[in-house]
């Protein structure tokens, strides 16, 4: 098991008015993205537990391809991950920022 963290200034708050959402699945091949917001709307944070050990660059570059894109300010997201693959770890953190985006709970 690997842990990851990191940390982002962002370009603004991620829209919308939903507290949390949660996406995907723990599985093999897939992952569980949990975010929340409760950081100041120009950071945002990224917590991954995976059992893929030794993926931290591919990481890195996911993560930073997702902020560049999305700007997900105020955004806490818990990661646990079943060996993704890069695409699939894409689609989730993008799932999960359009879910909290929607208005809501």
């Amino acid at each position: 098991m690997e842990d990851l963290s990191f940390q982002h200034r962002v370009r603004g708050r991620a829209g919308g008015s939903r507290q949390n959402a949660l996406v995907g699945v723990v599985a093999s091949g897939n992952l569980e993205v949990l975010v929340e917001r409760t950081l100041p709307d120009a950071e945002c944070r990224l917590e991954i537990k995976t059992a893929a050990v030794g993926f931290g660059e591919v990481w890195t570059a996911v993560i930073g391809d997702f902020v560049e894109r999305y700007s997900p300010g105020g955004l806490r997201f818990s990661i646990n991950d079943g060996g993704a693959r890069p695409d699939t770890v894409s689609l989730r953190l993008a799932q999960a920022v359009r879910l909290i985006e929607e208005d809501g709970q």
